[in-house]
């Protein structure tokens, strides 16, 4: 049985509890992170605690325990549940007033909720579909329009990968004003001759971790990145796709609403990318 930390404390997932007031349950009112784990160590720990900081001041949502603190939670999970591979999920939500209301309570009065677990992905950095590609579909884009702050709200791109998975499909990329956003849970790419292109930073994308991280890689690799809008029938002309996010690294993408994306088989950009990733990371996690 899993160890997980609720507000300070360490429990066996079984007594791990929240208030039913807790407005992360009845509002979606918090954020999340998502920090990925391998060989026992935390990759871009640094990046997604900036991020998570971040989160926080976008919805003036008080962090319950020092960055420093957090750091020390994550390794002793990583450690209590033996984690050599897998993900550390963190959630901080403005906390359990007395009872339901919009308005936001005291955080004086109110602290906020911390939860974190452990969830444990043997062979994660091998996994099979980074050799076979994944198949997606294009969607309509019906989230909230601050997607730069990394809330719970989750139902739409769940819906979307339902909407996926009906389809046959792996998973879904939203189109919005004509142009794709991101996948339901990861950044999307797609390359064309020896150009990589991705949707440039804004609200209406997560500034994903594994995104800057792999972009940098990619120009120290010489490669050329363009940050700028692009479309489905674009994606579909393209030599090569993927996508990027904590937990798939970098993931080749080989159809597209049905049509294969180049031969219809893993690129090496996506490829060699992937390893690079990887190997910076496992050099870099602490």
């Amino acid at each position: 049985m899993r160890t997980v930390y609720v507000n300070g404390e360490y429990l066996p997932e079984d007594q791990a509890k929240v208030s039913i007031f807790d407005r992360g349950f009845l509002m979606a009112d918090g954020v999340y992170e998502v920090t990925s784990v391998l060989g026992g160590k935390l990759v871009d720990f640094d990046g997604h605690v900036m991020r998570l900081q971040r989160s926080l001041s976008e919805l003036d949502l008080a962090a319950p325990i020092s960055m420093e603190e957090l750091l020390a939670v994550h390794r002793e999970l990583v450690a209590v549940n033996g984690i050599d591979e897998g993900m550390v999920y963190l959630q901080i939500t403005r906390g359990a007033p007395a009872d339901r209301d919009f308005v936001f309570p005291d955080p004086e009065v109110t602290p906020s909720t911390i939860v974190l677990f452990t969830q444990n992905k043997p062979g994660l950095a091998a996994s099979p579909a980074a050799k076979k590609g994944m198949k997606v579909i294009s969607i309509e884009d019906q989230r909230w329009g601050r997607r730069d702050i990394k809330t719970v709200q989750l139902l739409y791109p769940s819906m979307g990968k339902m909407m996926a998975k009906a389809a046959g499909a792996d998973d879904a990329w939203m189109v919005e004003d004509g142009h794709v956003t991101e996948g339901t849970s990861n950044n999307a790419y797609i390359v064309k001759g020896n150009t990589i292109i991705t949707r440039h930073l804004g609200t209406e994308i997560l500034h994903g971790i594994t995104r800057a991280a792999v972009l940098r890689f990619a120009k120290e690799a010489q490669m050329k990145v363009e940050e700028r809008l692009f479309t489905i029938e674009e994606a579909k002309a393209a030599d090569e796709a993927f996508i990027t996010s904590a937990t798939t690294f970098v993931m080749p993408v080989v159809e597209i609403d049905g049509a294969k994306i180049g031969s219809g088989a893993v690129g090496s950009v996506a490829t060699r990318l992937r390893e690079i990733y990887l190997e910076e990371s496992r050099k870099a996690a602490i």
